[in-house]
């Protein structure tokens, strides 16, 4: 079994409680000039706190609000939380020209009328997705600065023609979390260490840690992470948002800074299922650059807001995977009994437990195939996308990394890079028997069977525990609970929403389907959510209350 294998199990992009034992001093020597350690941060009110989409739509239709406004709203926000204050380090920058963009959108609502629910809406987008504008896109890393993409990713395309406003560049893990076998969720060298709002000395999970700390913060209305396995739902579930890993190929992968093609999709992330869905029905369609997209067409809705039903889990029948997604946290176990309890009240029939038989047994071939991709996708990745980047090859980075380690491994090096670069082709028999081994698994007899063997429309269970604390010393902490792995390695949809808490730390609760039933889940999620109204707005505490 590999290193990173063994000390972050099936990608663990997120920790647990007990992992860590590092002092808040010790692994936040950067915490803000004049933040207690002992007492929140003084947070200004902020009138567009826990905002839905319909709400501003609402207040642009009736005048109360202009895209404009709620740009500079959401800035000035960003400069008192994000710069100043708890100092998230949500963001690595602000686009200069977002003034301007909801200036035009404005302009266009009146003479013309809104192109629908995300004109004028302010959204932040993950720094492995491209940008063609005054904004960088670099996956976090000083070897891309100042690299101007050919042109914008097609989600990006997207975005804008349903009339979005990019606020922004998240923070994120550098490299998307796949660098370091001893890694911090949530650090990168453009951005330094971004810090859970809910205890400012909790990881935010990773590899899209920037975009869920500035949607819990409400420094943006929603964003867009990326996921290879946990990246979407991991920072979700640990700070208490709602998070949407599609099927592999309902989202473009085009201009998205790559781990692995088997396996990399974009996501929405927001305080609410109505929201992320929205979202997502703008993100969604096929790209003739990405010919994973070709399997949606005529599988993806035109409007998966139509779906939203309070009354959504009557008759649904819904698998509960016990078996190493729970047991780790009984904290946690407290809050998916209680979750059970109020799904079954709410007419849905529980099979417990529903075990998936294979879980555990793909992780290190899952492992494999991603060290091959990565070298493969990264290499064609950067010579179309930044052909003027300090390195133009894993091979290269590798070297500039090294040369540059004072500002970028400080903390951590870069081992899987290494072990990533002593791969060959895609055409090695080991890979192609990995990848083989991996759907086999995860699919025919990993989620198809148990599926299929009850009759379910989604398997439950934990998206993970409570988040662990920062640890710049030895990384995240390893542990069992993460539920991103099966849906990840099988390429199918995964919808996380908030749970409960665990002193105060958000935990998520999850639903895994079939490929292409992001409705089904969307319409279960949704009712779960509505049921128990389980989200709470972060405080900012400087660490989780123990006593």
């Amino acid at each position: 079994m590999s290193d990173w294998t063994m000390d972050r199990r099936a990608f663990l992009e997120h920790a647990t409680v007990s992992g860590s034992v590092a002092a808040v001093g010790a692994v936040l020597p950067g915490l803000a000039r004049g933040v207690s350690r002992r007492t929140a941060p003084v947070v200004a009110p902020f009138e567009l706190e826990e905002a839905t989409i319909a709400g501003l739509q609402a207040g642009l239709e009736s005048g109360k609000y202009t895209a404009r406004s709620l740009v500079a709203a959401y800035l000035q926000r960003i400069e008192e939380l994000d710069r100043k204050g708890p100092a998230l380090r949500a963001l690595l920058e602000a686009n200069p020209d977002a003034l301007a963009q909801a200036g035009a959108l404005d302009a266009e609502r009146k003479a013309k009328g809104p192109r629908g629910p995300l004109h004028g809406i302010p959204v932040l987008v993950k720094d492995n997705i491209a940008t063609r504008d005054r904004m960088q896109s670099t996956a976090g890393s000083l070897a891309l600065a100042g690299v101007v993409p050919p042109r914008d990713a097609f989600l990006v395309e997207r975005l804008r023609a349903a009339g979005a406003v990019l606020l922004g560049k998240a923070n994120l893990s550098e490299w998307a979390n796949f660098r370091s076998t001893h890694s911090s969720s949530g650090w990168s060298g453009r951005g330094g260490q971004c810090r859970n709002p809910y205890a400012l000395d909790r990881t935010p999970s990773g590899s899209s840690s920037g975009s869920g700390v500035a949607v819990a913060a409400n420094l943006c209305v929603v964003a867009i992470g990326t996921e290879t396995d946990g990246s979407i739902v991991s920072p979700s579930t640990c700070c208490g948002i709602v998070g949407i890993k599609p099927t592999l190929g309902l989202v473009s992968r085009s201009g998205v800074i790559p781990i692995a093609h088997s396996q990399d999709t974009a996501g929405p992330m927001a305080r609410s299922v109505a929201d992320a869905a929205i979202v997502l029905d703008a993100l969604a369609g096929v790209d003739t650059r990405d010919e994973a997209t070709a399997a949606s067409a005529g599988r993806s809705r035109t409007d998966y807001a139509k779906v939203l039903d309070p009354a959504g889990l009557q008759g649904a029948r819904l698998g509960v995977c016990r078996s190493r997604f729970m047991g780790y946290s009984s904290a946690t176990d407290v809050l998916m009994e209680d979750a059970i309890d109020a799904l079954k009240h709410h007419g849905a029939l529980i099979v417990d437990p529903a075990d998936i038989a294979t879980a555990g047994q793909f992780d290190e071939s899952e492992f494999a195939v991603l060290l091959y991709e990565f070298k493969a996708d990264l290499n064609k990745y950067l010579g179309e996308w930044a052909p003027a980047a300090a390195a133009k090859t894993l091979e290269e980075l590798i070297a500039f990394n090294e040369r540059t380690k004072e500002k970028e491994m400080p903390y951590f090096g870069q081992e899987i890079f290494i072990q990533a670069q002593a791969k060959g082709p895609l055409t090695d028999q080991d890979y192609l028997r990995a990848l083989d081994k991996n759907h086999l698994l995860a699919r025919t007899q990993g989620i198809d069977t148990v599926m299929a063997e009850h009759h379910l429309d989604a398997l439950i269970a934990p998206t993970g525990g409570p988040a662990a604390l920062i640890d710049l010393v030895n990384g995240d902490p390893g542990g069992g609970g993460s539920f991103s792995t099966p849906a990840a390695v099988a390429g199918y949809p995964h919808v996380t929403v908030p749970m409960g808490h665990v002193r105060g730390l958000p935990v998520g609760l999850s639903f895994v389907g079939r490929p292409w039933t992001e409705a089904v889940l969307i319409k279960l999620a949704f009712a779960y959510e509505q049921a128990t109204k389980a989200r709470r707005p972060p405080r900012f505490v400087p660490t989780a209350p123990l006593g």
